[in-house]
């Protein structure tokens, strides 16, 4: 029977006596003497980790490069007045400091990932009973689905220091940890492999490198930021500058502009659900990144919504307000761009001008920053003429909706540099035009038909033709090869005027008149004249070349009318400066100085001549470009159509005068080289995205007022105009009825 004995009021349990006794005694003896080998091994394979994470320095990264934190950011593209074209990167990241984060975004931050980020000194050490726990599940779980025992190590439970650290030193072995090959030499990783399996053990071996680079670094930024707060701030803006969040974004304030087209300055206290929206990507880009219909990013915002009120950070009835708004984003691809030409032509010129001092890749890691010379507003304005023209002729020929072609470039005729370049329209297929698209300005070799023509007529003044000069417009025949095949000569109306004055032939576009003058003169004069103005294409010796057989580049052909209505050469070109994007210095620029044309190139008289024949072309009644001759055209411009055999393309270049005027360039046809259709000519097709390019740019005042051509050149026109009016007049009034 149990015996009590009191102590004050509370009871003695007396157990039985083999308790205590000599058996329990050997017992404990026994199991000590059994644990004791395992528990000092434990002991001696910890020793070793815990004096590397909390003790060892040796082999540590270097760290002037973090605290210079010059990660590869966004290269841009801007316009001549500063407004970005593109940006373009491998990685497209902004740097940004402490204080350029929004206080609401700061919150959310931490809420979504660590709520005590101020307060530890790099590893949360709280969290190490929710990561057991978590790991523990895991574990149990895959052994309940038959995959056997294994320590799974789950995600989670890392600072922001410890995530910086992964993703700034650690990238490589965060890489290798997922191989089949230990990453730790010695004792301790080949024990720990044996029990946990390599990968497991790769993790671990990582995850206390991540801790000990973690403690190290707090301690270091603390020392050289002479605070443990200010170095907090300085790990806190490094996070928020590396993170990747989707979509090729790296930092909050690429994907503020990403996902919301707006700068990260921009984040008010009223946008909590969109900072929540960007802290709650981290976790998991691929499945947090905002995508419309999907509802995890939705779900994962709300939850942090609710941290933040909880923290404190906002009001619970903020948190529900915000909670409430639908998922917005405004996603846009990261080659988009209004200007894909010009930008193709822009990485085209890096190449040139670049040599060993900058290259397309310092753009793409955001070393260097370029302005161009296109102005985003005639860019505007192009993209929209284009797309109007070749609406119209949609309307024509429905059958070639979506798939008929374009290309148009403005060149600044001072200096040739381009002020809108459009390669090809805005949509082409179904699908968004890209840079990295076949450029039609500078990468397409088409036969410029009669707009070829000027070559030749200005090849003529410098052998002493002049306006006033009468040529044949008669049946002519050219030779086609060495068996002597010929090919006779018809013009557009299949008929002939006999003699009739150069610039009658050049307003009328006469065939035959071209054909005529390049026989008489030589083929290679012509091509003489054309290489002088700036045509750098090979062109062929043959007489056909007279009629635009030949193929060039729009560019080239472009800047030959410029040439010719500025008097001036310069090469066509679209980057106006190059600059380091840290810095400022100037790497390149281009230069604005041009030349005349010289003395081997046609005279002041011979242009002025080629001048007055092109405007003709507007002014002349039967000028294939009489149409810009009104009213509704106040505009004083010289310019050719052009129409290539069985009308596969239609074209039209010309300029307004003088160093101060503009040069425009249009060709529409389709890329396999088909037949545009019956009189779809240069004056019908291309003319009209001219029209409206001129008139829109100079209403708007882009390129200052519209010079006019002088009086004495007008004046001369006028009188062919009354000369050829007279004996019409005396014919009416001889048919009059007699009083």
């Amino acid at each position: 029977m149990d015996t009590m004995s009191t102590q004050g009021d509370k009871p003695e349990r007396r157990w039985p006596g083999w308790i205590g006794g000599p058996l329990l005694r050997r017992m404990l003896r026994y199991s000590v003497r059994l644990l004791t080998l395992p528990l000092a091994l434990l002991l001696f394979l910890a020793a070793g980790p815990v004096y590397h994470v909390y003790f060892d320095r040796s082999g540590l990264p270097d760290i002037e490069s973090f605290l210079r934190f010059e990660p590869p950011t966004i290269g841009a593209i801007y316009d001549d007045r500063g407004k970005i074209l593109i940006e373009l990167a491998r990685e497209y990241r902004r740097v940004v400091t402490y204080d350029e984060v929004p206080p609401i975004l700061r919150d959310a931050i931490l809420a979504a990932e660590d709520k005590n980020f101020f307060a530890h000194s790099g590893v949360e050490y709280r969290a190490l009973p929710r990561v057991v726990q978590k790991a523990a599940m895991h574990s149990l779980a895959a052994f309940w689905r038959g995959d056997g025992f294994r320590p799974l190590l789950p995600q989670g439970g890392s600072t922001l220091t410890q995530q910086l650290v992964r993703n700034y030193f650690l990238q490589d072995l965060t890489i290798r940890e997922n191989s089949d090959v230990l990453i730790g030499d010695g004792l301790t990783p080949r024990a720990l492999s044996a029990v946990l399996g390599v990968r497991a053990t790769n993790k671990l071996l990582r995850k206390m490198e991540e801790v000990r680079l973690s403690l190290w670094l707090e301690e270091e930024m603390s020392r050289r930021y002479g605070s443990q707060i200010e170095a907090k701030r300085g790990i806190f803006a490094r996070y928020a500058s590396l993170i990747y969040l989707g979509n090729g974004r790296y930092g909050f304030a690429a994907a503020s502009a990403y996902y919301f087209d707006k700068p990260l300055s921009d984040c008010s206290p009223e946008d909590g659900g969109q900072a929540a929206l960007l802290a709650g990507i981290g976790k998991s880009p691929k499945l947090y990144a905002p995508v419309p219909g999907d509802a995890r990013p939705l779900r994962r915002r709300n939850a942090i919504l609710a941290l933040m009120a909880r923290n404190g950070h906002i009001s619970e009835g903020s948190a529900r307000r915000c909670q409430a708004e639908p998922v917005r984003v405004a996603g846009r691809s990261p080659a988009k761009t209004d200007a894909p030409g010009a930008v193709a032509n822009v990485l085209e010129e890096l190449k040139q001008r670049g040599g060993s001092r900058f290259g397309i890749e310092d753009l793409f890691q955001g070393r260097i920053s370029v302005q161009s010379t296109v102005d985003a507003r005639v860019q505007t304005i192009v993209n929209e003429a284009l797309e109007n023209g070749l609406t119209l002729y949609e309307k024509r020929h429905h059958r070639s909706e979506g798939v008929i072609q374009g290309s148009v470039v403005v060149l600044r005729n001072a200096d040739a540099a381009i002020l809108a370049e459009a390669g090809g329209r805005q949509t082409f297929k179904g699908r968004a035009t890209r840079y990295s698209d076949l450029n039609r300005v500078t990468g397409s070799l088409r036969q410029p038909g009669s707009a070829w023509k000027p070559m030749v007529y200005l090849a003529a003044f410098r052998l002493g033709l002049d306006l006033d000069t009468t040529v044949p417009d008669e049946p002519i025949e050219v030779p086609m090869d060495a068996a002597g095949d010929v090919k006779w000569i018809a013009n557009y109306d299949n008929q002939f005027k006999g003699l009739i004055p150069i610039r009658q032939a050049l307003a009328e576009s006469r065939n035959a008149v071209a054909v005529w003058i390049a026989r008489e003169i030589g083929v290679n004069e012509v091509n003489r004249t054309a290489r002088q103005l700036g045509i750098r294409t090979p062109l062929q010796e043959y007489i056909s070349t007279a009629l635009g057989a030949a193929e060039v580049r729009l560019l080239e052909l472009a800047d030959a009318y410029r040439a010719m209505a500025s008097g001036v050469l310069a090469e066509p070109h679209v980057i106006a400066r190059v600059t380091e994007a840290r810095g400022g210095t100037v790497l390149y620029e281009a230069s604005r100085a041009a030349s005349d044309i010289g003395s081997d190139g046609p005279s002041s008289a011979e242009l002025s001549l080629i001048q007055e024949g092109l405007r003709g072309t507007v002014r002349l009644p039967e000028g294939t470009a009489h149409a810009l001759d009104g009213l509704d055209f106040p505009i004083p411009v010289m310019g050719k159509t052009g129409t290539t055999s069985d009308f596969r393309d239609a074209l039209f270049v010309g300029s307004t005068y003088g160093p101060q005027g503009i040069t425009v360039a249009v060709r529409i046809g389709f890329d396999d080289n088909r037949s545009l259709g019956k009189k779809e000519t240069g004056s019908r097709a291309a003319l009209p995205i001219f029209r409206e390019v001129m008139l829109r740019v100079y209403e708007d005042q882009l390129v200052g007022p519209p010079p006019r051509f002088p009086d004495d050149l007008e004046a001369r026109i006028d009188e062919y105009l009354a000369t050829r009016a007279a004996p019409e007049a005396t014919i009416s009034a001889s048919l009059l009825p007699l009083p």
